[in-house]
Protein backbone atom coordinates (compact mmCIF):
# COMPACT_ATOMS: atom_id res chain seq x y z
CA UNK A 1 0.00 0.00 0.00
CA UNK A 2 1.34 3.44 -0.92
CA UNK A 3 2.12 5.66 2.03
CA UNK A 4 0.42 9.03 2.35
CA UNK A 5 3.00 11.77 2.73
CA UNK A 6 2.33 13.60 6.03
CA UNK A 7 1.96 17.34 5.54
CA UNK A 8 0.40 20.37 7.16
CA UNK A 9 -1.81 22.59 5.04
CA UNK A 10 -0.36 25.92 4.00
CA UNK A 11 -1.37 28.65 6.41
CA UNK A 12 -1.75 26.34 9.41
CA UNK A 13 0.81 26.41 12.21
CA UNK A 14 1.97 23.34 14.13
CA UNK A 15 4.57 23.71 16.85
CA UNK A 16 7.16 21.37 18.27
CA UNK A 17 6.73 20.58 22.00
CA UNK A 18 9.25 23.16 23.21
CA UNK A 19 7.63 25.89 21.10
CA UNK A 20 4.20 24.87 22.37
CA UNK A 21 5.36 25.45 25.95
CA UNK A 22 6.26 29.05 25.06
CA UNK A 23 2.95 29.57 23.29
CA UNK A 24 0.90 28.11 26.16
CA UNK A 25 2.83 30.21 28.69
CA UNK A 26 2.04 33.34 26.70
CA UNK A 27 -1.66 32.40 26.59
CA UNK A 28 -1.70 31.77 30.34
CA UNK A 29 -0.07 35.11 31.11
CA UNK A 30 -2.60 36.92 28.92
CA UNK A 31 -5.47 35.20 30.73
CA UNK A 32 -3.98 36.17 34.09
CA UNK A 33 -3.61 39.80 32.97
CA UNK A 34 -7.16 39.96 31.61
CA UNK A 35 -8.53 38.52 34.85
CA UNK A 36 -6.84 41.26 36.91
CA UNK A 37 -9.12 43.80 35.22
CA UNK A 38 -12.34 41.90 35.86
CA UNK A 39 -12.69 40.21 32.48
CA UNK A 40 -14.47 36.85 32.53
CA UNK A 41 -13.56 33.91 30.24
CA UNK A 42 -15.73 32.95 27.29
CA UNK A 43 -15.42 30.06 24.85
CA UNK A 44 -17.65 30.32 21.78
CA UNK A 45 -17.99 27.62 19.08
CA UNK A 46 -15.52 27.44 16.20
CA UNK A 47 -18.47 26.84 13.90
CA UNK A 48 -21.69 28.82 13.67
CA UNK A 49 -24.72 28.92 11.43
CA UNK A 50 -23.54 30.76 8.31
CA UNK A 51 -26.21 33.45 8.71
CA UNK A 52 -24.71 34.41 12.10
CA UNK A 53 -21.23 35.09 10.75
CA UNK A 54 -22.40 36.58 7.45
CA UNK A 55 -24.82 39.03 9.10
CA UNK A 56 -22.19 41.76 9.50
CA UNK A 57 -20.04 40.63 6.61
CA UNK A 58 -19.88 41.86 3.05
CA UNK A 59 -17.25 42.35 0.37
CA UNK A 60 -13.86 40.90 1.23
CA UNK A 61 -15.10 39.50 4.55
CA UNK A 62 -17.54 37.14 2.83
CA UNK A 63 -14.76 35.91 0.53
CA UNK A 64 -12.56 35.03 3.52
CA UNK A 65 -15.13 32.96 5.42
CA UNK A 66 -14.89 29.18 5.17
CA UNK A 67 -18.39 27.80 4.61
CA UNK A 68 -19.66 24.21 4.44
CA UNK A 69 -22.96 22.43 4.21
CA UNK A 70 -24.24 19.54 6.36
CA UNK A 71 -27.55 18.26 5.15
CA UNK A 72 -29.72 21.31 4.60
CA UNK A 73 -27.81 23.51 7.07
CA UNK A 74 -25.24 26.11 5.96
CA UNK A 75 -22.33 26.38 8.41
CA UNK A 76 -19.27 28.60 8.65
CA UNK A 77 -16.00 28.71 10.59
CA UNK A 78 -15.59 31.91 12.59
CA UNK A 79 -13.21 34.42 10.97
CA UNK A 80 -12.96 36.56 14.13
CA UNK A 81 -14.21 36.38 17.72
CA UNK A 82 -16.37 39.52 17.64
CA UNK A 83 -19.26 38.13 15.59
CA UNK A 84 -19.62 35.18 17.95
CA UNK A 85 -19.49 37.58 20.91
CA UNK A 86 -22.28 39.66 19.39
CA UNK A 87 -24.44 36.55 18.96
CA UNK A 88 -23.67 35.43 22.51
CA UNK A 89 -24.56 38.79 24.06
CA UNK A 90 -27.79 39.08 22.05
CA UNK A 91 -28.82 35.52 22.90
CA UNK A 92 -28.05 35.89 26.63
CA UNK A 93 -28.97 39.55 27.08
CA UNK A 94 -31.42 38.87 29.91
CA UNK A 95 -28.93 36.72 31.81
CA UNK A 96 -25.82 38.91 31.60
CA UNK A 97 -24.78 41.76 33.88
CA UNK A 98 -23.65 44.96 32.17
CA UNK A 99 -21.13 46.32 31.56
CA UNK A 100 -20.21 42.83 30.40
CA UNK A 101 -16.46 42.24 30.34
CA UNK A 102 -15.17 39.13 28.63
CA UNK A 103 -11.95 37.72 27.25
CA UNK A 104 -11.54 34.89 24.80
CA UNK A 105 -8.47 33.20 23.35
CA UNK A 106 -9.34 30.91 20.48
CA UNK A 107 -8.76 29.86 16.89
CA UNK A 108 -10.25 31.69 13.93
CA UNK A 109 -10.15 30.88 10.21
CA UNK A 110 -9.68 33.08 7.16
CA UNK A 111 -9.50 31.98 3.55
CA UNK A 112 -6.76 34.38 2.53
CA UNK A 113 -3.41 33.80 0.88
CA UNK A 114 -0.87 32.69 3.52
CA UNK A 115 2.24 34.84 3.79
CA UNK A 116 4.91 35.79 6.31
CA UNK A 117 3.22 35.84 9.72
CA UNK A 118 -0.27 35.52 8.17
CA UNK A 119 -2.17 32.28 8.64
CA UNK A 120 -5.45 30.69 7.59
CA UNK A 121 -5.87 29.21 11.06
CA UNK A 122 -4.62 31.31 13.95
CA UNK A 123 -5.24 32.23 17.57
CA UNK A 124 -6.69 35.58 18.58
CA UNK A 125 -6.78 36.94 22.12
CA UNK A 126 -9.66 39.40 22.53
CA UNK A 127 -11.15 41.49 25.31
CA UNK A 128 -14.34 43.53 25.07
CA UNK A 129 -16.41 45.68 27.42
CA UNK A 130 -20.06 45.85 26.37
CA UNK A 131 -22.52 48.40 27.74
CA UNK A 132 -26.30 48.37 27.81
CA UNK A 133 -27.34 51.62 26.12
CA UNK A 134 -24.24 53.58 27.17
CA UNK A 135 -20.59 53.04 28.06
CA UNK A 136 -18.41 55.60 29.82
CA UNK A 137 -15.19 56.81 28.18
CA UNK A 138 -13.25 55.56 31.23
CA UNK A 139 -13.57 52.07 29.74
CA UNK A 140 -11.79 53.29 26.62
CA UNK A 141 -8.96 54.59 28.80
CA UNK A 142 -8.63 51.30 30.65
CA UNK A 143 -7.87 49.31 27.50
CA UNK A 144 -4.29 50.67 27.08
CA UNK A 145 -3.62 49.76 30.72
CA UNK A 146 -4.61 46.17 29.92
CA UNK A 147 -2.41 46.16 26.81
CA UNK A 148 0.52 47.50 28.82
CA UNK A 149 0.17 44.87 31.56
CA UNK A 150 -0.24 42.06 29.03
CA UNK A 151 2.93 42.78 27.09
CA UNK A 152 5.01 43.58 30.16
CA UNK A 153 3.91 40.25 31.69
CA UNK A 154 5.23 38.49 28.59
CA UNK A 155 8.56 40.30 28.82
CA UNK A 156 7.90 42.40 25.71
CA UNK A 157 9.01 45.81 26.96
CA UNK A 158 9.80 47.70 23.74
CA UNK A 159 6.38 48.77 22.44
CA UNK A 160 4.21 51.88 22.14
CA UNK A 161 0.40 52.06 22.18
CA UNK A 162 -0.83 54.61 19.60
CA UNK A 163 -4.21 56.19 20.42
CA UNK A 164 -6.57 58.32 18.36
CA UNK A 165 -10.31 59.08 18.16
CA UNK A 166 -12.47 58.45 15.11
CA UNK A 167 -14.90 61.25 16.04
CA UNK A 168 -12.07 63.75 15.97
CA UNK A 169 -10.84 62.41 12.65
CA UNK A 170 -14.33 62.33 11.09
CA UNK A 171 -15.03 65.83 12.43
CA UNK A 172 -11.80 67.07 10.87
CA UNK A 173 -12.90 65.62 7.52
CA UNK A 174 -16.13 67.60 7.85
CA UNK A 175 -14.18 70.78 8.60
CA UNK A 176 -12.00 70.52 5.47
CA UNK A 177 -14.98 69.51 3.32
CA UNK A 178 -14.38 65.80 2.67
CA UNK A 179 -17.02 64.39 5.01
CA UNK A 180 -18.92 62.66 2.18
CA UNK A 181 -15.79 60.69 1.30
CA UNK A 182 -14.81 60.03 4.94
CA UNK A 183 -14.91 56.23 4.63
CA UNK A 184 -12.57 56.15 1.62
CA UNK A 185 -10.28 58.78 3.14
CA UNK A 186 -10.14 56.86 6.42
CA UNK A 187 -9.05 53.65 4.71
CA UNK A 188 -6.29 55.41 2.80
CA UNK A 189 -5.07 57.31 5.87
CA UNK A 190 -4.90 53.96 7.68
CA UNK A 191 -2.24 52.89 5.14
CA UNK A 192 0.02 55.89 5.84
CA UNK A 193 2.66 53.78 7.59
CA UNK A 194 2.86 51.41 4.61
CA UNK A 195 2.69 53.79 1.64
CA UNK A 196 4.08 57.05 3.04
CA UNK A 197 2.72 60.61 2.88
CA UNK A 198 3.53 61.26 -0.81
CA UNK A 199 1.77 58.12 -2.04
CA UNK A 200 -1.14 58.76 0.31
CA UNK A 201 -1.56 62.30 -1.04
CA UNK A 202 -1.39 61.05 -4.62
CA UNK A 203 -4.01 58.35 -3.93
CA UNK A 204 -6.37 60.76 -2.18
CA UNK A 205 -6.22 63.14 -5.15
CA UNK A 206 -6.48 60.53 -7.93
CA UNK A 207 -8.84 57.99 -6.36
CA UNK A 208 -11.00 60.05 -3.98
CA UNK A 209 -10.95 63.44 -5.69
CA UNK A 210 -9.46 65.57 -2.90
CA UNK A 211 -7.74 68.82 -3.83
CA UNK A 212 -4.06 69.46 -3.22
CA UNK A 213 -5.01 71.97 -0.51
CA UNK A 214 -7.18 69.39 1.26
CA UNK A 215 -4.48 66.72 1.21
CA UNK A 216 -1.85 69.18 2.44
CA UNK A 217 -4.09 70.19 5.35
CA UNK A 218 -4.83 66.54 6.11
CA UNK A 219 -1.14 65.62 6.15
CA UNK A 220 -0.44 68.60 8.40
CA UNK A 221 -3.15 67.42 10.78
CA UNK A 222 -1.98 63.82 11.07
CA UNK A 223 1.73 64.67 11.23
CA UNK A 224 3.39 63.07 14.24
CA UNK A 225 5.60 66.10 14.99
CA UNK A 226 4.83 68.26 18.02
CA UNK A 227 2.00 68.17 20.55
CA UNK A 228 -1.16 66.66 18.96
CA UNK A 229 -3.39 68.66 21.31
CA UNK A 230 -1.98 71.92 19.94
CA UNK A 231 -3.08 70.69 16.52
CA UNK A 232 -6.51 69.74 17.85
CA UNK A 233 -6.97 73.13 19.50
CA UNK A 234 -6.63 74.87 16.12
CA UNK A 235 -9.86 73.25 14.91
CA UNK A 236 -12.01 73.46 18.03
CA UNK A 237 -15.37 75.19 17.70
CA UNK A 238 -15.78 74.29 14.01
CA UNK A 239 -17.53 70.91 14.41
CA UNK A 240 -19.50 69.39 17.28
CA UNK A 241 -18.32 65.92 16.25
CA UNK A 242 -14.70 67.05 16.23
CA UNK A 243 -15.02 68.73 19.64
CA UNK A 244 -16.59 65.58 21.15
CA UNK A 245 -13.74 63.44 19.80
CA UNK A 246 -11.07 65.86 21.01
CA UNK A 247 -12.64 65.91 24.49
CA UNK A 248 -12.74 62.10 24.62
CA UNK A 249 -9.13 61.88 23.47
CA UNK A 250 -8.05 64.29 26.22
CA UNK A 251 -9.98 62.28 28.84
CA UNK A 252 -8.45 59.01 27.64
CA UNK A 253 -4.93 60.45 27.77
CA UNK A 254 -5.52 61.73 31.30
CA UNK A 255 -6.93 58.43 32.58
CA UNK A 256 -4.33 56.27 30.82
CA UNK A 257 -1.57 58.05 32.72
CA UNK A 258 -3.53 57.67 35.97
CA UNK A 259 -3.95 53.94 35.33
CA UNK A 260 -0.20 53.46 35.46
CA UNK A 261 0.85 53.43 31.81
CA UNK A 262 4.11 55.42 31.49
CA UNK A 263 4.30 58.02 28.72
CA UNK A 264 7.15 56.03 27.17
CA UNK A 265 4.59 53.38 26.21
CA UNK A 266 1.64 55.33 24.84
CA UNK A 267 1.19 58.28 22.53
CA UNK A 268 -1.66 60.23 20.96
CA UNK A 269 -1.22 59.70 17.22
CA UNK A 270 -3.68 61.54 14.95
CA UNK A 271 -2.68 59.35 11.98
CA UNK A 272 -4.23 56.21 13.47
CA UNK A 273 -7.50 55.63 11.61
CA UNK A 274 -8.38 51.92 11.80
CA UNK A 275 -9.92 51.64 8.33
CA UNK A 276 -13.05 49.77 9.38
CA UNK A 277 -16.30 51.78 9.55
CA UNK A 278 -17.05 49.70 12.64
CA UNK A 279 -15.06 51.96 14.97
CA UNK A 280 -16.66 55.19 16.22
CA UNK A 281 -14.54 56.49 19.12
CA UNK A 282 -11.12 55.76 20.58
CA UNK A 283 -8.91 53.52 18.42
CA UNK A 284 -5.66 51.76 19.29
CA UNK A 285 -2.66 50.28 17.52
CA UNK A 286 0.36 48.81 19.33
CA UNK A 287 3.77 48.81 17.62
CA UNK A 288 7.02 47.09 18.52
CA UNK A 289 9.59 49.86 18.92
CA UNK A 290 12.43 47.89 17.33
CA UNK A 291 10.32 46.26 14.60
CA UNK A 292 7.81 48.81 13.25
CA UNK A 293 7.87 46.97 9.93
CA UNK A 294 5.66 44.21 11.33
CA UNK A 295 2.78 46.62 11.93
CA UNK A 296 0.33 46.56 14.80
CA UNK A 297 0.51 43.60 17.19
CA UNK A 298 -2.61 44.66 19.10
CA UNK A 299 -5.40 46.87 17.79
CA UNK A 300 -9.05 47.72 18.28
CA UNK A 301 -11.32 50.50 19.41
CA UNK A 302 -14.73 51.82 20.45
CA UNK A 303 -17.87 50.86 18.51
CA UNK A 304 -21.48 51.99 18.81
CA UNK A 305 -23.60 48.87 18.59
CA UNK A 306 -22.16 45.39 18.93
CA UNK A 307 -25.32 43.32 18.41
CA UNK A 308 -27.33 45.43 15.95
CA UNK A 309 -27.72 42.49 13.55
CA UNK A 310 -29.16 40.20 16.23
CA UNK A 311 -31.13 42.25 18.76
CA UNK A 312 -33.03 45.55 18.94
CA UNK A 313 -30.88 46.95 21.75
CA UNK A 314 -28.15 49.56 21.58
CA UNK A 315 -25.03 47.93 22.96
CA UNK A 316 -21.89 50.06 22.63
CA UNK A 317 -18.54 48.57 23.44
CA UNK A 318 -14.79 48.81 23.26
CA UNK A 319 -12.32 46.02 22.60
CA UNK A 320 -8.94 44.93 21.31
CA UNK A 321 -7.51 41.88 19.62
CA UNK A 322 -4.02 40.42 19.83
CA UNK A 323 -3.08 38.20 16.89
CA UNK A 324 -1.39 35.65 19.12
CA UNK A 325 -0.16 33.29 16.39
CA UNK A 326 1.25 36.18 14.38
CA UNK A 327 2.93 37.67 17.45
CA UNK A 328 4.47 34.30 18.30
CA UNK A 329 5.74 33.91 14.75
CA UNK A 330 7.37 37.36 14.90
CA UNK A 331 9.01 36.64 18.26
CA UNK A 332 10.48 33.40 16.90
CA UNK A 333 11.66 35.07 13.73
CA UNK A 334 13.35 37.88 15.66
CA UNK A 335 14.93 35.39 18.10
CA UNK A 336 13.16 37.04 21.04
CA UNK A 337 11.97 33.90 22.83
CA UNK A 338 13.75 33.36 26.13
CA UNK A 339 15.76 30.15 25.74
CA UNK A 340 16.75 30.15 29.43
CA UNK A 341 13.29 29.33 30.79
CA UNK A 342 12.32 25.78 31.66
CA UNK A 343 10.40 24.15 28.81
CA UNK A 344 11.07 20.49 29.69
CA UNK A 345 8.07 18.17 30.26
CA UNK A 346 9.45 17.20 33.68
CA UNK A 347 11.58 18.71 36.44
CA UNK A 348 13.13 15.41 37.49
CA UNK A 349 13.70 12.14 35.63
CA UNK A 350 13.72 9.21 38.07
CA UNK A 351 15.93 6.35 36.92
CA UNK A 352 15.46 3.03 38.77
CA UNK A 353 18.76 1.10 38.85
CA UNK A 354 17.15 -2.18 39.89
CA UNK A 355 14.30 -4.32 38.58
CA UNK A 356 12.09 -3.25 41.48
CA UNK A 357 10.20 -0.10 40.47
CA UNK A 358 8.17 0.25 43.67
CA UNK A 359 10.66 2.69 45.28
CA UNK A 360 10.71 4.82 42.12
CA UNK A 361 6.90 4.91 42.06
CA UNK A 362 6.79 6.03 45.72
CA UNK A 363 9.47 8.68 45.11
CA UNK A 364 7.59 10.03 42.08
CA UNK A 365 4.40 10.31 44.15
CA UNK A 366 6.27 12.24 46.89
CA UNK A 367 7.81 14.62 44.36
CA UNK A 368 4.46 15.30 42.69
CA UNK A 369 2.86 16.02 46.05
CA UNK A 370 5.57 18.66 46.56
CA UNK A 371 4.72 20.23 43.19
CA UNK A 372 7.60 18.76 41.20
CA UNK A 373 6.89 17.25 37.79
CA UNK A 374 8.43 13.78 38.00
CA UNK A 375 8.80 11.18 35.28
CA UNK A 376 9.96 7.59 35.73
CA UNK A 377 12.20 6.11 33.04
CA UNK A 378 11.34 2.43 33.00
CA UNK A 379 12.73 1.37 29.64
CA UNK A 380 15.46 -1.28 29.53
CA UNK A 381 18.23 0.90 28.13
CA UNK A 382 21.84 1.66 29.00
CA UNK A 383 22.41 4.41 31.57
CA UNK A 384 24.01 6.62 28.91
CA UNK A 385 20.83 6.45 26.83
CA UNK A 386 18.69 7.34 29.85
CA UNK A 387 20.82 10.38 30.66
CA UNK A 388 20.75 11.43 27.00
CA UNK A 389 16.94 11.22 27.05
CA UNK A 390 16.79 13.72 29.92
CA UNK A 391 19.38 15.95 28.30
CA UNK A 392 17.57 16.10 24.93
CA UNK A 393 14.30 17.05 26.62
CA UNK A 394 16.01 19.65 28.80
CA UNK A 395 15.01 17.94 32.06
CA UNK A 396 17.31 19.67 34.57
CA UNK A 397 17.65 16.92 37.22
CA UNK A 398 18.01 13.15 37.28
CA UNK A 399 17.32 11.06 40.41
CA UNK A 400 19.03 7.64 40.72
CA UNK A 401 17.63 4.80 42.82
CA UNK A 402 20.10 1.93 43.08
CA UNK A 403 20.66 -0.75 45.71
CA UNK A 404 22.76 1.59 47.87
CA UNK A 405 20.09 4.31 47.87
CA UNK A 406 17.30 1.85 48.59
CA UNK A 407 19.20 0.24 51.48
CA UNK A 408 20.15 3.60 53.03
CA UNK A 409 16.77 5.25 52.45
CA UNK A 410 18.31 8.00 50.31
CA UNK A 411 18.36 9.17 46.71
CA UNK A 412 21.08 10.53 44.46
CA UNK A 413 20.27 13.60 42.36
CA UNK A 414 22.38 14.93 39.52
CA UNK A 415 22.16 18.47 38.17
CA UNK A 416 22.64 17.99 34.42
CA UNK A 417 23.65 21.61 33.81
CA UNK A 418 26.50 21.67 36.32
CA UNK A 419 27.24 17.96 36.69
CA UNK A 420 26.98 18.24 40.50
CA UNK A 421 25.68 15.11 42.24
CA UNK A 422 24.23 14.86 45.77
CA UNK A 423 23.08 11.92 47.87
CA UNK A 424 20.74 12.61 50.80
CA UNK A 425 17.37 11.78 52.33
CA UNK A 426 14.44 12.24 49.90
CA UNK A 427 12.80 14.98 51.98
CA UNK A 428 15.93 17.12 52.01
CA UNK A 429 16.57 16.79 48.27
CA UNK A 430 12.92 17.33 47.34
CA UNK A 431 12.89 20.59 49.32
CA UNK A 432 16.09 21.74 47.60
CA UNK A 433 14.84 20.76 44.15
CA UNK A 434 11.59 22.62 44.71
CA UNK A 435 13.45 25.87 45.36
CA UNK A 436 15.73 25.42 42.35
CA UNK A 437 12.84 24.62 40.02
CA UNK A 438 10.93 27.67 41.25
CA UNK A 439 13.77 29.89 40.09
CA UNK A 440 13.99 28.09 36.73
CA UNK A 441 10.26 28.63 36.16
CA UNK A 442 10.42 32.31 37.07
CA UNK A 443 11.47 33.66 33.68
CA UNK A 444 9.21 35.32 31.13
CA UNK A 445 8.70 33.79 27.66
CA UNK A 446 10.29 36.79 25.91
CA UNK A 447 13.94 37.71 26.44
CA UNK A 448 14.68 40.60 28.76
CA UNK A 449 15.02 43.70 26.63
CA UNK A 450 17.28 46.66 27.24
CA UNK A 451 15.26 49.87 27.43
CA UNK A 452 17.12 52.51 25.44
CA UNK A 453 16.19 56.15 25.10
CA UNK A 454 14.71 56.71 21.64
Amino acid sequence: MDKVKPRTLSGFMELLPRQQVYFDDMSRRLRDSFSLYGFMPLDTPLMEAAEILLAKGGGETDKQIYTLRKGDVDLALRYELTASLAKYVAMNYGRLTFPFRRYEIGKVYRGERPQRGRFREFYQADIDIIGDGALDVLNEAEIPAVIYRCFMSLGLERFVIHINNRKALSGFFEIIGVGSAATDVMRIVDKLGKIGADKMSETLISDVGLSKAQTDELIGFISRDGDPFEVLDKYRGKSDLFDAGADELAAVRRHVAGLGVPDTHFTVDLSIARGLDYYTGTVYETMMTDHPEVGSICSGGRYDNLAEFYIDKKMPGVGISIGLSRLFYILQEQNLLNDSILTAPADVLIIPMTGDFSHAVALAASMREAGLRAQIYGEDKKLKVKISYADKLGIPFVAFLGEDEINSGSITVKDLSSGDQTTAAPGILIAGLTEKIKSLRGGKPIKEQQINAD
